[in-house]
């Protein structure tokens, strides 16, 4: 039943993506990036009701609360990254738009990378690590400044259920320059939706939204260091069954 459901909201999420993409392309010659993000947003939700309607998946979401109230507060979301349901979540859930750093290797994806690329991103050549912070730096700044919130996975790629990543101070580099504080979230999307895999299962995702983290007269290393433990202890809290004390993973910086 699960793999039947699964190739369902497969097709419907490649059957919808297409004519969204499609237009999204073709509008962007006419339209502003900030509103073309926001049709956007209306698949994400679809892809989002879709997997709940289809595959059983619900999210149960605290800490709302920590998110900065005001029209232009600055910040910077640092999230646990399982699966590609937080991808998509995030920005339906936000009250602000998100701008995601990201490869720019994903550009090249049909339709749903088209039409990334033609939203206001920071897509990086990994290859090129010095240029690629620049850019995230001068890139943030300025979504920022607009009242744009930058999200960032540290640990750069999907972990599996109950594992930890290398946490990576990109996020943390990105907001000491800046000057603007930092919010770790945990995710247990994994439990539903498996790293890398086809067949999801009904269940809750929790999203837990810390509370936000100054990066005043901080280090990034130490600053991350905060970020991490937070988002790790909430992942073992939210889901226990998934950890053990040899599922610590690795502890390295970059």
């Amino acid at each position: 039943m699960n793999f039947i459901r699964s190739l369902i909201h497969m097709v419907w999420m490649t059957l919808t993506v297409i004519p969204w993409a499609l237009v999204v392309v073709f509008a962007s010659m006419f339209m502003r990036s900030s509103r073309l993000y926001w049709w956007c947003v209306g698949w994400l939700r679809n892809a989002i009701n879709s997997g709940t309607f289809i595959l059983g998946i619900e999210n149960r979401i605290t800490g709302m609360e920590n998110l900065p109230l005001g029209e232009k507060d600055p910040v910077i979301l640092l999230v646990k990254h399982q699966s590609t349901w937080e991808t998509f979540l995030m920005p339906v859930i936000m009250p602000h738009p998100l701008a995601y750093v990201f490869k720019k290797e994903l550009l090249s994806v049909p339709f749903f990378g088209w039409a990334m690329g033609r939203l206001d991103m920071i897509h990086i050549d990994r290859s090129q690590r010095a240029q690629a912070f620049t850019k995230v730096v001068t890139q943030g700044k300025r979504l920022m400044d607009q009242g744009v919130w930058v999200i960032m996975f540290p640990e750069g790629t999907r972990i599996p259920r109950g594992q930890r990543g290398v946490y990576k101070t990109g996020g943390t580099r990105l907001a000491i320059e800046a000057g603007v504080p930092v919010i770790p979230i945990a995710v247990t999307s994994a439990k539903c939706w498996p790293t890398k895999a086809f067949v999801k299962k009904p269940g809750i995702v929790d999203i837990s939204i810390g509370k936000a983290i100054s990066s005043q007269g901080r280090q990034p290393e130490e600053l991350m260091q905060e970020v991490e433990n937070w988002i790790e202890s909430e992942m073992r809290r939210l889901d226990p069954e998934a950890y053990t004390d040899a599922s610590t993973g690795a502890n390295t910086r970059a």
